[in-house]
């Protein structure tokens, strides 16, 4: 059967162009039920015995849920006990439209055979497909089509099950003038919360139900805590107009009551906006799109130097009294605003403890997530002591205007606080890095074992297996993604390659494989564990360059001068066979050692003394060498605990590596660019706005040290020369503050940017070519250099500039989220090592001054703690901020940038949320105890202000 609709519309040109639209009706879309005699289905999904133990209904039964049921209520109809759901078309169209994430939820279940969720595809059966009425809202219209299925279902299954069945459908809708036209029809209709609460087996699934509307007024106070949000519509037409910005809120992890909205396409001068105090901050959650109006300019403030953590008592009426901590300075004022709107929300299910209220056979209890930049969420739970001391995750459903904290429900416990697996488990879901299992159908595409070269792979490919080829690699390394060689040709020339693991071979555009690595994105390196972007069968065997073994390889080799000027440069698939797997210690000790002189030896010797000349070349150009803290554990092999913890440290080898894969990735950069300058995938480093290097400048300044900032080669010479006598780690704490002071790398896409140019390298074009076993965009580079080269075919996505760009916005933020869960890693592994370690004394550096505070860095460990001055249960010092130093005179005694303290340092475990490692200062002696932050890795300066990125452990 055949409906259409025909009508005309006016084209760009002016014309009229009539459009038909056929929608097909069919009779052959199947019930998907065992118990139905009439359909001819196959393989039948709904059970025949779909009983579950209710108070509402005592007989077997389907369950159709509504649009906003599912939307709302995802969590529950995840949970094993929810079975035999039909899933209409009508509500699975809505679902998409309005949420990616609950649909792709969706789908799994209906893909999970033991769920036995159904799709029924209503829209395209005779008997259940409706028009649109005259007047009637596309939601009316989608309500009546959902009323009208569970209608056929009911009379369905009533006339075609054998007797003595009494299969029936039960409907789930939210909506009360839905609920009452349902039973005008007839229908078997609950609410959601009324049919969940009537499980007679199941009661904790009432934890898991997302609060309504009316739910939300109920456990919040009468007082109005917060501004109205304007409408959508009054939104939209402030933001055209200009009395309203549009950006997303970033909510800092120092202060709870200041946020900062990055303004969408903001000129330079106006892409920030600064937000202080609870009611401008007004209800929005970290990573919302907000609207925001901008304060007179006589109420502009700078950013607090306050570091503030919500820990106060969890009461409404305390809100307005909060604002006196703020405490802002009156120099270096920023564009403030308040917000008055949600564009949309971010919000996801987060991890967490829950704090039990001291209030005996209490439900109400305030959840504190993990990520600190989340508000305490309220929920209602009923399993409140057996959830104490577990994480969990808790899902916002609201924020009243009438509440101090959001309202939300528990979602699931990730088991019990501290132990190894389930804070690996969190820090995982808090960075959303992906990390379940590969599916069967990802698994699939992988090549048949046993796999072996083919000769017609060999004609395709330049066989390379006579050269001396090695790897280096730091201990331990598996997925091997490069390895090199140098030998002197006749004419006195040196021939160097850079072997690459042909990762695109086996992956191919467009199948599971490969968009579950898009999507993916990225391999992540946990403390004794890795997650791995491809499966281990191509990341540890088939693609890595093993030794002593044929590998396919992707190859850049030059002919170089003594003075490694590039004379040639050529790209080739080949056939490689490495003669040997080194660590970098290896490496070193083979070059280092006079006696040897075998091919291997003489190899590694040429790349070495060729790389040196580069990194002196890249140094003069303006490249900067910068610095950061990185730890080494040593793990014991049967508990896997650390038992020893040092920075790491580089040799030669490590410099050797790095200068080929840099110059691989420029020259293919440039290859891909010049063969298709709309589409390559390019990598670039922003320069820093001027403000970002105030700190820096003041850290020199304090020691009578100049450094300029003007340009990447001024801000490297001035570097190399700073030196401080008697002061041998100055350097190098100069060289962690610049490096703070960058900006982030990021992927793009050419035909989309006009900008290339790598600041830190001071390259003009850029790319990632080295390292396809664990980053996907070096994959998408393999492919244009393949096309390029002739080596392999074009496909649509690889030309469209547009999903090159995407792509490169997804690759940005899944790195970001990787190098966060590593130093999320690496901070909880540093606690476990301090664990049974008692008290330690260190020596360490004052990093940063704040004004409650000092960050003081322990060079042996690469750790960072915050010694507080302010502490609660103490009276509080005399403390002088001045923001010029920056300095802190706490009582009698000066603290500056860089001072030399003794601290002690023993881990707080006494909250097992947020363990810290503590610090107290031994000398200088402050008379004052002092606590530490959470340790953290890292820092971000934005304006001359610190903002810590505190891991969530």
């Amino acid at each position: 059967m055949l409906k259409s609709k025909t009508f005309v519309k006016k084209t760009r040109s002016g014309g009229v162009m009539k459009v038909v639209r056929e929608h097909y009706l069919r009779d052959d879309i199947w019930c998907g039920s065992e118990s139905c005699t009439e359909c001819k289905q196959e393989s039948p999904v709904l059970q025949k015995d779909a009983c579950i133990e209710s108070n509402l209904c005592s007989y077997p039964h389907y369950l159709i849920p509504d649009t906003n049921v599912v939307l709302h209520q995802v969590d529950v109809l995840e949970e094993a006990v929810i079975r035999n759901v039909i899933i209409l078309q009508t509500v699975l169209q809505e679902v998409r439209h309005r949420s990616a994430p609950v649909y792709k939820r969706v789908k799994d279940m209906i893909q999970d055979k033991e769920k036995h969720f159904y799709t029924f595809t209503n829209e395209h059966h005779r008997e259940t497909f409706i028009e649109r009425e005259p007047g009637e809202s596309a939601n009316d219209r989608n309500d009546r089509a959902i009323r009208v299925a569970a209608k056929w279902y009911s009379e369905h299954l009533k006339g075609h099950q054998p007797d003595g069945d009494e299969l029936r459908v039960v409907l789930l809708t939210n909506d009360l003038g839905n609920r009452e036209k349902a039973k005008e029809n007839n229908l078997l209709v609950f609410k959601c919360e009324e049919y969940i609460k009537s499980l007679i087996a199941n009661p904790e699934l009432v934890d898991r139900l997302a609060l309504s509307s009316d739910d939300q007024n109920d456990i919040t106070s009468n007082k109005v805590l917060f501004a109205e949000h304007l409408p959508l519509s009054v939104i939209q037409t402030g933001i055209k107009n200009g009395s309203l910005l549009q950006g997303t809120f970033r909510a800092s992890r120092d202060n709870y009551l200041e946020a900062t909205v990055f303004v969408h396409g903001g000129g330079e001068d106006a892409t920030e906006v600064l937000i202080q105090g609870l009611q401008n901050l007004n209800r929005a959650v970290h990573q919302d799109v907000v609207a925001v109006q901008l304060l007179p300019q006589s109420q502009w403030v700078a950013p607090s130097s306050v570091i503030l953590q919500d820990e106060g008592e969890a009461k409404d009426e305390n809100a307005n009294e909060e604002e006196d901590k703020l405490q802002p300075f009156t120099a270096a004022q920023k564009p403030t605003g308040k917000v008055v709107g949600i564009i949309k929300r971010n919000w996801r299910p987060f991890c967490g403890m829950l704090n039990v209220s001291q209030i005996k056979e209490s439900t109400r209890h305030l959840f504190t997530p993990a990520e600190r930049r989340i508000p305490r969420i309220r929920i209602e739970t009923r399993q409140a002591s057996a959830l104490a001391g577990q994480r969990i995750m808790v899902a916002i459903d609201g924020w009243p205007k009438h509440s101090r904290y959001p309202n939300g429900h528990f979602v699931r416990s990730l088991g019990k606080a501290g132990e190894k697996d389930t804070e690996q488990e969190v820090l995982l879901l808090e960075h959303d890095v992906p990390h379940q299992p590969f599916s069967q159908a990802v698994l699939s595409f992988l090549p048949k074992m046993p796999w072996a070269i083919t000769p017609e792979d060999l004609e395709k490919r330049e066989d390379l297996r006579h050269l001396t080829v090695c790897s280096v690699d730091p201990p331990g390394c598996t997925d091997i993604d490069d390895a090199l060689h140098c030998r002197e040709l006749e004419d006195g020339t040196l021939e160097v390659g850079v072997h690459i693991a042909d990762v695109s071979h086996f992956i191919r555009p467009g199948n599971a494989l490969d968009s579950e690595a898009a999507n993916r994105g990225t391999t992540v390196y946990l403390c004794g564990r890795r997650i791995d972007m491809v499966p281990e069968l191509l990341s540890s065997n088939l693609c890595s360059l093993r030794s002593n073994v044929d590998r396919f390889a992707f190859s850049c080799i030059w002919e170089l001068n003594q003075k490694s000027e590039i004379l040639k440069t050529r790209f080739t698939k080949s056939v490689i066979n490495s003669k040997a797997s080194l660590t970098y210690a290896e490496a070193q000790m083979r070059i280092d050692d006079s006696t040897k002189n075998d091919n291997i030896t003489k190899s590694l010797r040429g790349l070495n003394k060729l790389a040196k000349i580069l990194k002196k070349r890249r140094i003069e150009n303006g490249a900067l060498t910068l610095s950061s803290l990185e730890v080494r554990f040593h793990i014991d092999s049967e508990t896997h605990d650390p038992i020893d913890l040092q920075a790491k440290e580089l040799l030669e080898t490590n410099s050797m590596v790095e200068e080929f894969m840099l110059l691989a990735n420029i020259s293919v950069a440039q290859k891909i660019y010049d063969e298709f300058p709309d589409c390559a995938m390019l990598r670039k480093h922003p320069a820093p706005p001027p403000s970002n290097y105030d700190i820096l400048h003041k850290a020199s300044k304090s020691q009578n040290v100049e450094i300029h900032t003007d340009s990447a080669k001024a801000l490297a010479y001035s570097l190399d020369k700073a030196s401080v006598e008697g002061f041998l780690y100055f350097n190098t704490l100069l060289r962690i503050l610049a490096t703070r002071c960058m900006m982030q790398a990021v992927y793009f896409c050419s035909g989309m940017d006009s900008d290339f140019h790598h600041y830190g390298l001071a390259s003009p074009i850029y790319t990632h070519f080295t390292s396809p076993i664990r980053r996907y965009a070096d994959i998408i580079v393999h492919r244009l250099l393949a096309v390029a080269i002739g080596a392999d075919t074009t496909y649509p996505d690889l030309m469209d500039k547009h999903k090159q760009s995407a792509l490169s916005n997804n690759l940005n933020y899944r790195h970001k989220m990787a190098q966060y869960a590593q130093r999320a890693s690496v901070a909880f592994h540093t606690q476990l090592f301090f664990k049974s370690r008692g008290i330690l004394n260190e020596e360490g550096f004052v990093l940063f001054v704040r004004k409650n505070a000092i960050i003081i860095l322990i060079p042996r460990f690469g750790l960072e703690g915050t010694v507080f001055f302010d502490t609660k249960d103490k009276s509080a010092p005399n403390l002088v901020f001045d923001e010029a130093g920056p300095t802190l005179k706490v009582e009698q005694h000066t603290f500056c940038i860089f001072d030399k303290v003794k601290v002690t340092i023993r881990l707080d475990d006494t909250n097992i949320q947020h363990q810290k490692i503590r610090m107290a200062l031994v000398d200088p002696v402050v008379r004052i105890h002092s606590r530490t932050s959470a340790a953290s890795s890292c820092a971000l300066l934005k304006n001359g202000n610190n903002v810590f990125i505190h891991l969530p452990f």
